[in-house]
């Protein structure tokens, strides 16, 4: 049974929230409908153009509209939602639809919503599909296009593929990836042939069958760290080790996907990944982050941390300089420093990385949600970082880590969908939202760098790895399961986040000061009294059988003791009791004379 994507709403249906709906359609005509969560509009960039809050929302659907992230029969959000969900009147968002009414954009239907018209829809999109054509022919020609900084090891890459620059327009892609290739299709046929790449093929009982086994058996038993355990007698609580919990994914969806996957295990597998799943995280991009990505600019890597070190090794080398976050991810700032760059340190506050003119040549942030401290970056740093980006010719690595899960706070644009230069690359992953042995990740790339990642890629990837397993994530997104799975998991990781915050200003409040955060599987907490009590807490915590991470390994200079606290394994009965045996340590120290309150 073939299957395809669709990615509208059809005017019969009603719909709850600021929700999308995904229709798989088989050639017989049965279809089935998942919700799709809501989409992410510019609001950030809209409000800072147009003085009046209305005209703001008008101008930011419309745009969203024109450049196809909202495709043609869209439902919009009703005005009460969409009004709560970015701080506005019901009057200024009720004005703003008038306005799209009355110039065609919408139209609205009495008692189930307002959608959007096909009128204008993708209209930019199309403009710029023609406006590519003519770049590619003046890149051909040798005109000047947007360049970016390769290392020495990136251009000699280029120039032994008989191509000198990205400009040049030399040289042609890989065999895997010629115009008879599967992803030179157009958007829309690639949409609906997602679901018939990612499974629904072959009975599993014939030659993938082995295959299938083993995938099902790993779904069952991805591991977990030794101490995500719940509370069990005197059983160890570890508030240092983060993930999602066996116990909470849905492992009967996910042994679907892979048993239908497993029918085409022998498929071509492109340098860049699954062509069905690069396809549906495009569209999960488009409808959660408002950026219009292409699966011909998707490269699927073996986690986040690949793609960043492979990307590192092509845009950096000897006398480079890098940007990365203090504190920050240490990992990072590893993978910089081994290509032989400098490594600058940029300071971070609540309000996420502080800009700076930077001579520098890549800059790491995580604007999402700041790792480790869970800063949001502010609107105007990120105007500020781009715009640096554009001055210096640089380029920014967007790590959108642990940005999945949100509770709280207006969405935020990512940079790559507010960036107009081409200079930024988008870092994803599907690790923290399904399991820590699913090691897959991706990069959004800029046009400029397609061409020298794929050829760094294979170089030690002639073919994409884990194709079962890419497949089989391609078919959980084309179904629904995947936003399914994150709407639910939200649920319960934010009463998880709520109970931990409560318990620990009730029983800690005088040791720690917890940073603010709407999102992200765990909490940035600074110590309020000396290092010398910091550590003896920590002791304590330990001889009572639970843990939490020390910060410091995040930081690069001077820095207050502070640390991480990972909830999002715990069962909140799990939480309750680790905070209870972090209050007896607390009594034991205070009972040793410290003078904490």
């Amino acid at each position: 049974m073939s299957v395809w994507i669709e990615l509208s709403i059809r005017e019969e249906l009603t719909i709850k929230k600021n929700q999308f709906r995904l229709i798989l359609i088989d050639q017989s005509g049965m279809k089935e409908e998942f919700d799709v969560p809501d989409f992410a509009l510019p609001w950030e960039t809209a409000v800072k153009t147009y003085r009046y809050k209305y005209l703001a929302m008008y101008h930011a659907i419309r745009s969203v509209i024109r450049d196809g992230t909202l495709p043609k029969g869209s439902r919009l959000p009703a005005s009460r939602e969409l009004a709560a969900m970015y701080g506005l009147s019901r009057g200024s968002v009720a004005q703003a639809y008038d306005m799209l009414l009355a110039e065609g954009y919408v139209y609205a239907r009495v008692g189930q919503g307002t959608f959007v018209a096909p009128n204008f829809a993708g209209a930019d999109l199309a403009a710029r599909g023609e406006e590519g054509a003519e770049d590619g022919k003046r890149e051909s020609a040798g005109e000047d296009v947007p360049d970016l900084p390769l290392s020495s090891w990136g251009r000699r890459l280029l120039a032994q593929s008989g191509q000198e620059d990205v400009r040049g327009g030399k040289g042609s892609f890989p065999e895997e990836d010629g115009p008879g290739h599967p992803d030179r299709r157009t958007g829309i046929e690639r949409s609906r042939k997602a679901g018939a790449d990612a499974g629904a093929r072959m009975d599993p009982k014939q030659e993938g069958t082995e295959m299938a086994r083993r995938g099902r058996q790993a779904g069952r038993s991805a591991p977990e760290p030794r101490e995500a355990a719940g509370p069990s007698g005197n059983g160890w609580i570890s508030f240092a080790e983060g993930g999602p919990g066996a116990a909470d994914f849905p492992h009967a969806a996910w042994r679907s996907a892979l048993s239908r996957a497993a029918g085409d295990i022998y498929g071509p597998a492109d340098v860049f990944g699954d062509a069905g799943l690069r396809a549906a995280i495009a569209a999960h991009l488009r409808a959660s982050r408002g950026i219009a990505a292409e699966p011909a600019s998707i490269c699927c890597f073996s986690g986040s941390m690949q793609a960043i070190a492979l990307l590192s090794q092509l845009l950096l080398g000897e006398g480079a300089r890098a940007v990365v976050e203090d504190p920050g991810y240490p990992g990072i700032r590893r993978a910089a420093a081994a290509t032989g760059a400098a490594v600058i340190p940029a300071e971070v506050d609540g309000r996420g990385m502080i800009p700076r003119d930077w001579d520098a040549q890549v800059l790491y942030v995580t604007p999402g949600r700041q790792f480790p401290t869970g800063a949001v970056l502010a609107p105007e740093r990120r105007r500020e970082l781009l715009a640096w980006a554009q001055r210096r010719g640089a380029v920014i690595v967007e790590d959108d880590f642990d940005s999945e899960f949100r509770w709280g706070g207006r969405p935020m644009e990512p940079l790559m969908a507010q960036d107009p230069g081409g200079r930024v690359v988008f870092v994803g992953s599907f690790t923290k939202p399904l399991f820590p042995a699913l090691r897959l990740g991706y990069a959004v790339l800029p046009p400029q760098l397609v061409q020298p990642v794929r050829l760094a890629k294979s170089l030690y990837e002639p073919y994409s790895p884990a194709q079962l397993e890419q497949r089989s994530l391609a078919r959980f997104m084309a179904r629904g399961d995947y936003d399914k799975h994150l709407r639910r998991m939200r649920r319960i990781y934010g009463l998880r986040h709520e109970t931990f915050h409560r318990e620990l200003e009730s029983r800690l409040g005088g040791l720690f000061t917890p940073l603010a955060s709407y999102s992200g599987l765990h909490v940035y907490a600074l110590w309020r009294r000396s290092k010398a009590e910091y550590e003896a807490f920590r002791s304590a915590s330990r001889s009572r059988g639970v843990s939490f991470r020390d910060a410091s390994g995040y930081w690069i200079g001077d820095h207050p003791p502070a640390a991480c606290f990972f909830f999002g394994h715990l069962e909140p009965e799990a939480i309750v009791q680790g905070m209870e045996r972090l209050a007896d340590a607390k009594d034991e120290i205070l009972a040793n004379g410290s003078d904490i309150v």
